[in-house]
């Protein structure tokens, strides 16, 4: 097909830092960018851009690297609507729904599965995201949690495997015997197919004690470690993520000082190791507290933010609504916002291809119906999503 040049742009954010205007985002103004196959192969003035096989001339508007959602549930069957209703009543949320989803998820099919995965990956490319993460959690069961995790990978190589989502409900007198079931068959099964391992350590979930156990095994049979963490209350969450080196702590909803510390105590020329991964669209749909961003980013810890797509207490897909949710209720500035779902993201997957536009990183590229970023949170709800390359191809 030969090579592409975007032409045109107007604004073109690279999160470069020490490249163009704009602080972390790297700006570069009147800018074109040349791919070819799935990388970047020139960035610069379009006054100077390449002759190219074929050219996209955006008209004036902004480009962005691919959102990057670090985080989301997209393997189940059914929904919750009628959870939902019942939280916007006045009900609050306590996790023990997702006992509901496991059970019309161990009832559907293959096919059915995969088509709700296809249907959200597809809906979250049109809105931009070019990477995403994808957990299993809604199985619980040997057979159930490696379909879900071998379906997940035809889609994403981001995999995680969230066997101890919660405790299933045929395990619930004996909580020990279904760690030893995570941590063994469960995991051996899950091994082909995940990159990732993770653990909902909170109330109602997995404590301290049971959560070290399965990441660590988990560990040392050669997965990365996650953390769903502090989401529902205070809790061990957070620091048990630093201390096991995770790549991200998920939810970071109710901190202590000792939390923020622990993060930032990661930092590495700048970078936390530990990110916080924030998911306000849980927050939205559950009328909880959001994560204070600001006191996050002050402190020097990294933060991504991603949609927690899930069918019960966060089903969006939508990462231009977590960022426009982020600027107005969590302290974040749009760039920081726009930063965190993209190289944010990336540094939550341990990622230095995505999430970033430059020389050599793959050509995933989103062109906003906008002359700016900042559209993104001045115009929440608004289709601004013109365009999508994944890979090099225009989608």
């Amino acid at each position: 097909m030969g090579n592409l040049l975007i032409d045109n742009i107007g604004e073109l954010v690279t999160n470069q830092v020490g490249t163009g205007t704009g602080g972390p985002l790297g700006i570069r103004r009147k800018a074109a960018v040349l791919v070819e196959e799935d990388r970047i192969a020139w960035i610069g003035p379009a006054k100077y851009a390449p002759a190219a096989d074929r050219r996209i001339d955006v008209d004036g508007r902004a480009v962005l690297p691919g959102f990057v959602d670090s985080h989301a549930h997209l393997v189940f069957a059914g929904d919750r609507a009628a959870e939902f209703a019942a939280r916007m009543s006045g009900q609050p949320y306590t996790g023990g729904g997702i006992r509901t989803t496991v059970a019309a998820t161990r009832a559907a099919g293959d096919d059915d599965l995969r088509a709700t995965v296809a249907r959200l990956r597809a809906e979250a490319l049109r809105q931009g995201t070019t990477t995403i993460e994808i957990k299993s959690g809604y199985g619980l069961s040997v057979a159930d949690e490696a379909r879900s995790l071998r379906i997940a990978a035809e889609f994403s190589p981001e995999t995680t495997f969230l066997g101890a989502h919660v405790v299933p409900t045929e395990y619930a007198a004996r909580p020990d015997d279904y760690v030893g079931l995570v941590c063994g068959p469960m995991l051996t099964a899950a091994l082909p197919h995940a990159k990732w391992i993770d653990v909902f350590c909170d109330r109602g979930a997995f404590d301290a004690d049971h959560a070290r156990a399965i990441l660590t095994v988990g560990q040392a049979a050669g997965l990365g470690v996650r953390l769903h963490a502090n989401q529902l209350g205070p809790g061990p969450g957070v620091r048990l993520a630093v201390e096991l080196g995770a790549a991200s702590a998920d939810h970071c909803t109710h901190l202590s000082d000792a939390d923020v510390e622990a993060l930032a105590s990661t930092s590495v020329d700048g970078v936390t190791s530990t990110v916080a991964t924030l998911l306000p669209g849980a927050e939205f749909s559950t009328r909880s507290p959001y994560p204070d961003a600001r006191r996050l980013l002050d402190a020097g810890v990294t933060v991504a933010l991603a949609t927690d797509c899930n069918p019960g207490s966060s089903y969006t897909s939508s990462m231009p609504f977590c960022v426009a949710l982020a600027v107005r209720e969590m302290g974040m500035t749009p760039a920081e916002a726009v930063w965190a779902a993209t190289a944010g993201g990336a540094a939550a997957l341990r990622r230095g291809d995505i999430g970033v536009l430059r020389p050599g990183a793959r050509a995933d590229l989103t062109v906003l119906d906008a002359p700016s970023h900042l559209h993104l949170a001045y115009r929440p709800g608004v289709p601004l999503i013109s365009q999508v390359l994944h890979n090099g191809v225009p989608q």
